[in-house]
């Protein structure tokens, strides 16, 4: 028994960095686009470069999320990080093709939910049922 609770402890810690990662580097995403759109043409790179990052923290995510769900923790935690990574997805594809229509309430929404997600998996009480 102490040794699941052990697996289960150290599995939400790498989820808890992970979440927090992807919070800071999507919280980043706004800001490279308002340097952009402020006249420093380089910041599109970095817009580019940390769609990138976004999106291979959101699939990491969810791998870290599932090995937690196999530990008997939490599903929610998987569901969430599908979603997010979907929505992420459907927000860098509509980035490429320059339809900001999209692109820029997406991006509001999925700030907004890796925001949640992220206070949400620091919440101790959150925990305490596996299931």
């Amino acid at each position: 028994m102490s040794g699941t609770v052990t697996t289960r402890s150290r599995t939400l810690a790498v989820n808890r960095v992970l979440v927090s990662a992807h919070a800071v580097a999507i919280i980043g995403q706004p800001v490279f686009a308002g340097g952009y759109l402020g006249g420093d043409y380089d910041m599109l790179w970095l817009h580019r470069w940390g769609a990138d990052a976004v999106s291979y923290l959101a699939y990491a995510q969810i791998l870290a999320a599932l090995v937690l769900w196999l530990v008997r923790g939490p599903r929610w935690l998987f569901w969430i990080s599908l979603l997010l990574a979907a929505g992420e997805t459907a927000q860098y594809l509509a980035g490429m093709a320059g339809a900001l229509d999209l692109h820029i309430p997406l991006g509001v929404a999925l700030v907004t939910g890796v925001v949640l997600t992220t206070i949400a998996v620091w919440r101790p009480q959150n925990w305490r049922a596996a299931r």
